[in-house]
């Protein structure tokens, strides 16, 4: 198997959305775009597809049409080392879009998407349940998440 590529369903925006992920990932890159032809199934000319990547992983956006749009059973993690980071891409994915709790947010395109700092990942599988507790009631009642808190309430437990 060569490998497993996500594959997301836009409504003539896949372009757009395309140019805007690659935008806000500094390694973010269109690799190509097919329109659509003769045969369709949209307008001769329009985009179907968009390949892009974005931190090495291959994705392409489709422009399917209007039916099935996105919900918050699948998200697009985004793993931050600092709060800075965490700052930038909750920022950045959010402008437009919508905040959530916990980390969550969707997009302008509605696409859901957790920017998340590993070391809330570090503290909740650390052997003392307690501690690793205390991060995730912290965790709870965050919307963007603060590496800083979620040290401060593991360090007090």
């Amino acid at each position: 198997m060569r490998e497993i590529t996500t594959f997301l369903w836009f409504d003539g925006k896949a372009l757009e959305a395309a140019e805007y992920y690659t935008s806000v990932f500094e390694d973010g890159r269109i690799l190509g775009t097919v329109l659509n032809g003769s045969a369709g199934p949209g307008a001769e000319g329009t985009v179907l597809t968009v390949d892009f990547e974005l931190a090495g992983r291959r994705y392409i956006a489709l422009n399917g049409g209007a039916g099935d749009g996105f919900n918050t059973s699948v998200s697009l993690m985004v793993q931050c080392e600092t709060g800075e980071e965490v700052d930038y891409y909750w920022e950045r994915l959010s402008d437009g879009g919508e905040q959530g709790p916990c980390g969550w947010l969707k997009d302008r395109f509605g696409v859901s998407w957790q920017v998340t700092p590993t070391l809330m990942f570090e503290l909740q599988q650390h052997p003392d349940q307690v501690k690793a507790q205390a991060v995730v009631a912290a965790m709870l009642r965050m919307g963007k998440l603060d590496p800083a808190a979620l040290q401060a309430a593991f360090d007090a437990a």
